[in-house]
C-alpha cells in the first residue's frame, strides 16, 4: 500500500450540519489576534493539503460526532493549527496528533501551552503515512487530499482497529467510498472499502469554511470497521478486484486477457503447486493451464460477461472462492 448511491436526489438529502446543536465559546480578542497571526505568518502549503478549517461550528460538529468518551485516546492525523485538536483535548483522555509540517506542530504546541490540555497531548512529527502508531481508539482526521486512500487502508489493516473514524475528504472521493453497485462513481475503492467497513455520510462542508479555500468541496464521513473482521485475505481480496476494476465498464472476463496479470497468476500459480506439494516444473509453462481455469471459473460462476461497475460484494467473494478452488491466487 476506494450509504446512498451518490445521486443527485440523494445527495440533496444527505445530512447537513445542524448548526443549533453546535456550541462553541465566544470568539476573543486573543483569538482573533491569533488568526491574524498565523494569517501573516503562514504561507500555507496547498502541496500537502494544507487547508485549515476555520469555522468552529464544523469544527465542534465534527468532534461531536465522534462520540468521545473521556477513557478514549483519539488519533488526529493532520492536526494543522490545532481548531479540531483543542476541542477533541476537551472530551478525550489523550490525542496522539501526527503532523508532517514542524510549523505547524510548533504553533500547535504553542496554543496548549499552558492549558490543561498541553499534558493530554503528544505530536507525532513525520509523515503519517510511514510512522508506526500507537494504540488509539477513535481517529479523527481533516485529511490532506493526496493520502485519502492509503490512511483509509491503513486504518483498515491496523492490528487493533479504531471503534470509530471521523473523516473529512474531498467531496467526490468521499462519495466514491459512498457508492453502490450500478453508481457512476462505484469504483475498487467503493468494492474493496465496504468489504471491511461500515461507511455514513456526515455532513457537507463548504470550501468557504477553509483557510485557504481549496478548490472543491468537502464532506465528513464516519467510517466504522467491521468487527469481526471478513475472513478473507486483504491480498486476495485486494488483488482480485485491481483486476476486475481495471476498466470497470468492460466485461470481468476482459481483465483476466492483459499478459501481465496472466504472468502474475501463472507465477502465483506455481507457488500454490510447490506449497501443497504437488509436482511443479518450474521451467515449463502453465500460461494455457492457467486460461483454462480463469474460463471455466468465470463460466461457471456466470460472471464472465458482467462489469464490476455493477457487481456486488456477493458476486466478488463468489469469484475469489472459485478462483481458490482451483489453485488461482491473486498476491
Amino acid at each position: 500500500m476506494e450509504p446512498s448511491p451518490p445521486n443527485s436526489t440523494n445527495d440533496r438529502t444527505m445530512a447537513k450540519a445542524d448548526k443549533k446543536k453546535y456550541s462553541t465559546a465566544p470568539t476573543s480578542a486573543k483569538q482573533v489576534a491569533a488568526e491574524k497571526h498565523l494569517s501573516s505568518v503562514f504561507k500555507f502549503n496547498t502541496d500537502l493539503g494544507q487547508h485549515i478549517l476555520k469555522n468552529p461550528l464544523v469544527a465542534q460538529g465534527i468532534v461531536d460526532k465522534a462520540n468521545i468518551r473521556p477513557s478514549d485516546i483519539v488519533l488526529e492525523v493532520g492536526p494543522g493549527t490545532g481548531n479540531l485538536t483543542v476541542r477533541i483535548l476537551e472530551q478525550a483522555r489523550k490525542v496522539v496528533a501526527v503532523e508532517m509540517d514542524p510549523r505547524m506542530a510548533a504553533e500547535l504546541t504553542k496554543r496548549v501551552h499552558g492549558t490543561p490540555g498541553e499534558k493530554k497531548l503528544e505530536i507525532l512529527l513525520g509523515d503519517f503515512m510511514k510512522t508506526d502508531l500507537p494504540y488509539f481508539d477513535i481517529c479523527i482526521s481533516n485529511t490532506p487530499y493526496q493520502i485519502s486512500s492509503p490512511l483509509v487502508f491503513k486504518l483498515i489493516n491496523q492490528p487493533q482497529p479504531p471503534r470509530v473514524s471521523i473523516l473529512m475528504f474531498q467531496r467526490e472521493f468521499a462519495l466514491r467510498l459512498l457508492a453502490r453497485p450500478g453508481d457512476s462513481l462505484y469504483c475498487r475503492l467503493s468494492a474493496n472499502v465496504q468489504m471491511w467497513a461500515n461507511v455514513t455520510h456526515i455532513m457537507k462542508v463548504g470550501r468557504n469554511n477553509f483557510r485557504p479555500p481549496p478548490q472543491v468541496e468537502s464532506s465528513v464521513v464516519r467510517i466504522e470497521i467491521k468487527q469481526p473482521r471478513p475472513q478473507v485475505d486483504f491480498n486476495e481480496w485486494d488483488g482480485l478486484l485491481r483486476i476486475v476494476f481495471v476498466r470497470k465498464n468492460r466485461t470481468i472476463s476482459a481483465g483476466f486477457k492483459s499478459t501481465t496479470v496472466l504472468q502474475i497468476l501463472e507465477k502465483n500459480y506455481k507457488t500454490w503447486l510447490a506449497m501443497t506439494n504437488q509436482p511443479v516444473d518450474n521451467s515449463a509453462s502453465l500460461l494455457d493451464v492457467v486460461k483454462d481455469k480463469i474460463q471455466t471459473v468465470l463460466r461457471e460462476t456466470e460472471l464472465s460477461d458482467k462489469r464490476a461497475g455493477k457487481c456486488d460484494q456477493n458476486d466478488f467473494l463468489k469469484l475469489l472462492y472459485a478462483f481458490h478452488q482451483v489453485g488461482i491466487h491473486f498476491s
